[in-house]
């Protein structure tokens, strides 16, 4: 689904020099290099604070805390999403409410996040799904009508741009009172490890953001507040460094390739092809077809996998219907665009190292299947 070793390969000198000179320093934690990837990527997003952290996950929960969620507040989000996004939410004793999706754009419908608001709702976490912005226009009037925090999850839409009805652009993550991202290695911009990150344009809110992610200090052994230690390590924040400069121009090969996906299946009525709307660009984390009710997916699957061509689920089960969350007493049909989803999506390879030759020998082989 990913070429690491091949992305790795073509930034090697750069790469290897930089983690090098962590080696050289060692100040691996907290080192020069983790200050200097916050204040680019704040550059790069146009963003006034980017507060590093452990991992993606840890990066809803950093934003949760800082915002002074408490136990039994609710916190509306996405039925069709990973796991971690709902994770966070059960963890620190807050209810999540899961609403239905778009069915073209598989991102949060946000009539079903108005309908969905009661009394005990303090935050939304619009989902940025496979590399497209979620409707921020709706959302953040939502938002400002009922006075409630929007904490944008952005693991999978770092660098995709929302133009708002006003014209004003803004970056995915940047819009919210904060934004969260992962740099899992497969991500559009990925690390060699975990490694994640919050944003927010709020002065207080960065304090209590830095301070939440080392134990609640301000200074050091004075604790002020409840905290985690999730930080990211200097290696790893010399590598982001690099590849940060390169995430443009991975995020454009990726939009090639979608280009010629969407040009393969252009005239084959059994697959529908991602959905882009006028608001948002996309910079396909991940390419997901919605195959047609005819199709049955698992033997589409077993082919590919016989031909050497990799594809995933994503994702196969909503997240109301998890043994992990029967408690929140949502059942089969509460959803029905989600579950209409995960029946029928499928991801195809998705990266920035692809070639034509690559993309020609998946395509043949699905469009050869869908004709026998």
């Amino acid at each position: 689904m990913v070429d690491l070793h091949s992305q790795y390969l073509k930034i090697k000198p750069e790469v290897d020099n930089a983690i090098q000179s962590v080696m050289d320093s060692t100040a691996f934690i907290n080192g020069p290099e983790v200050k200097a990837f916050a204040i680019e990527m704040a550059n790069y997003l146009g963003v006034k604070h980017v507060v590093p952290c452990g991992n993606g996950t840890d990066a809803l929960q950093v934003a949760m805390m800082a915002h002074n969620l408490k136990p039994g507040d609710e916190v509306i989000t996405s039925d069709f999403t990973f796991i971690a996004t709902v994770e966070v939410i059960g963890l620190l004793g807050l209810k999540p409410v899961l609403v239905d999706v778009d069915p073209q754009t598989f991102n949060l419908d946000p009539e079903a996040v108005r309908k969905a608001i009661t009394p005990k709702t303090k935050a939304i976490v619009p989902v940025h799904l496979f590399g497209q912005p979620a409707h921020m226009d709706s959302i953040m009037q939502i938002a400002q009508d009922h006075n409630l925090f929007v904490i944008e999850d952005t693991a999978q839409a770092l660098g995709a741009d929302y133009t708002f009805s006003s014209g004003e652009v803004m970056k995915a993550g940047t819009i919210g009172h904060s934004g969260c991202t992962s740099f899992f290695p497969s991500k559009n911009l990925g690390a060699f490890g975990d490694a994640g990150a919050v944003f927010t344009n709020d002065d207080d809110l960065a304090a209590s953001l830095q301070s939440v992610v080392n134990h609640g200090m301000t200074v050091r052994y004075y604790h002020d507040r409840l905290g985690v230690n999730s930080r990211l390590d200097s290696i790893q924040a010399a590598i982001l460094r690099i590849k940060l400069r390169h995430l443009d121009e991975y995020n454009q090969a990726r939009k090639e390739a979608a280009a010629f996906y969407y040009k393969a299946f252009s005239n084959e009525p059994l697959l529908t092809t991602p959905y882009c709307s006028k608001e948002s660009s996309h910079i396909y984390h991940q390419y997901t077809l919605l195959l047609d009710k005819k199709i049955n997916r698992d033997k589409l699957r077993n082919y590919l996998s016989e031909n050497k061509i990799p594809s995933m689920i994503y994702y196969p089960v909503p997240l109301h219907l998890q043994k992990a969350y029967a408690s929140l007493g949502y059942r089969k049909g509460d959803f029905p665009v989600t579950e209409d989803l995960c029946n029928r999506v499928l991801s195809l390879p998705m990266h920035s190292e692809m070639d034509k030759l690559q993309l020609e020998y998946i395509t043949d082989h699905i469009l050869q299947y869908l004709k026998r």
